[in-house]
């Protein structure tokens, strides 16, 4: 088991999985959770989390950008990670903190590299050299049927009562989702020690219950 509190360097946490998984509820209660047992953390997300890659975020998930070609898609993903492990990720974690971040260099792979094809070891490569080697020390990956995600995250997207949606994604094909499915699940296959499948399926505290457990023995902290 890892033991873990507040050093030198702090410890680098992502959450992904395809759209409607409910990764944003899982990532409010591992915060909760952690603070309610002393550990200091800095909830982050990504395309964005910082002003300029909020403004990248805002082009990339806007459904009126739906001709955005996948190569330009891939470099602003890219762009907007560089800049948010600049001044969000690497100072938190040179802090002690630990880094709770809503989706990662993972879901490029995942989204950019496997489901629009532009290759999985090409996307991974380019995204990890501009931002910097920065590598999660643990990923938890929320999965479920991508139809089952799919029909949550559209039903999420239509409560929104906001002018312009971000669901450019939510947009896609169910086939395109599965395949960000197969990316992932294909990353967790390759480093099983890093990425933890977690069944997404339930309650949120039931997943809860499923997520914790990985998270418990990362940090060295008990359940109860």
């Amino acid at each position: 088991m890892d033991s873990h509190r507040e050093s030198a360097r702090g410890l680098f946490i992502t959450f992904e999985g395809i759209e409607g998984t409910g990764k944003t509820t899982q990532i409010e209660m591992a915060a909760q959770w952690l603070a309610a047992r002393g550990f200091s953390c800095v909830r982050t997300r990504e395309p964005g989390g910082c002003p300029i890659s909020d403004q990248i975020r805002a082009i990339l998930l806007d459904a009126k950008n739906s001709g955005l070609r996948p190569d330009a898609e891939l470099l602003l993903y890219v762009a907007a990670r560089a800049q948010h492990v600049a001044d969000v990720v690497i100072p938190a974690l040179e802090s002690g903190k630990i880094v709770l971040c809503d989706r990662f260099a993972d879901a490029t792979e995942a989204y950019q590299g496997y489901a629009r094809g532009l290759g999985a070891a090409f996307v991974r490569d380019l995204s990890m050299r501009f931002a910097q080697r920065i590598q999660p020390d643990l990923t938890l990956l929320l999965d479920m049927p991508a139809d089952v995600a799919l029909t949550r995250a559209r039903s999420r997207a239509d409560l929104l009562a906001v002018a312009h949606k971000e669901d450019r994604f939510e947009k896609e094909a169910l086939a395109f989702h599965a395949k960000v499915r197969e990316g992932y699940l294909a990353v967790a296959a390759r480093e099983p020690d890093r990425v933890k499948v977690v069944d997404a399926r339930g309650a949120a505290l039931e997943v809860f219950g499923r997520l914790v457990l990985h998270l418990a023995e990362k940090i060295g902290a008990p359940l109860d």
